[in-house]
């Protein structure tokens, strides 16, 4: 079972509709919900859900969910597979998780909240024997052109192998291909624009979609990310697991 304490931290799975109500939320207001007001989807009931707790007030600062995938036919049933054609990952052999939803709470600002979120991922993966981590990577605005140059830095040095490539399959997708193909990226601002969940995916080897697609119910963009573990950089391997102990 997940239980990770780190410095002023804790880190653990829901025990029932109580921590699911918090979990919905700090979700609701995270993602600009009307106040009062719940972020939930028929998901949410065959996930796992991990909380983020200050110990000492026991404040819930950061949360996501985790949904256990064991093979590839069962990819196809996960949140991802609403948007992208994953038949090309189905084919993986081994388990897999999703992680989804994840947020922290806008007031609190301590970088260890996500070290400690990895930790606890860490600990999950290792636990249930996952080979690929995988999920959907928001950026705030459904405006492409907002995102351009982190766009153009995912596409010639971050895209997916061949082999698990996800095709597009969403009704409205910006492709890198041809829509980059006459920008100019600013590579400060590429490296800048890339938001700090999908920045930890990428320094662990994490590859990304060939586009991007356009939520407009949710205002964001989104590219579909995944982390082979076995790929992770040894050096980078060793950082998490001693977060994770």
């Amino acid at each position: 079972m997940l239980h990770l304490r780190k410095g002023r931290y804790l880190a653990r799975p829901d025990t029932g509709s109580d921590d699911l109500i918090r979990v919905q939320s700090l979700r609701a207001l995270c993602f600009g919900r009307p106040p009062g007001t719940l972020d939930a989807d028929a998901f949410d009931a065959i996930c796992t859900h991990i909380l983020i707790e200050d110990s000492a007030s026991g404040a819930l600062v950061c949360c996501f969910r985790l949904l256990s995938v064991a093979n590839g036919a069962a990819l196809l049933h996960s949140y991802s597979a609403q948007y992208y054609d994953l038949t090309a990952l189905s084919q993986f052999p081994s388990p897999m998780v999703e992680l989804g939803r994840f947020c922290i709470h806008p007031a609190w600002f301590d970088p260890d909240i996500l070290r400690v979120a990895w930790g606890a991922l860490t600990q999950w993966v290792d636990q249930a024997g996952v080979r690929i981590l995988f999920g959907c990577a928001s950026f705030a605005g459904d405006d492409a052109s907002l995102h351009k140059d982190a766009f153009s830095l995912l596409h010639t040095k971050h895209r997916a192998p061949e082999l698990w490539q996800p095709r597009a399959k969403a009704p409205e997708v910006f492709d890198f291909a041809t829509g980059l193909r006459s920008h100019s990226p600013n590579p400060q601002r590429a490296q800048t624009g890339i938001p700090p969940l999908l920045r930890s995916y990428l320094l662990m080897g994490g590859w990304v979609s060939d586009h991007a697609v356009i939520d407009r119910e949710m205002g964001t963009m989104h590219v579909f990310t995944g982390v082979e573990i076995d790929a992770i950089p040894p050096a980078r391997a060793r950082i998490l697991r001693s977060v994770a102990r």
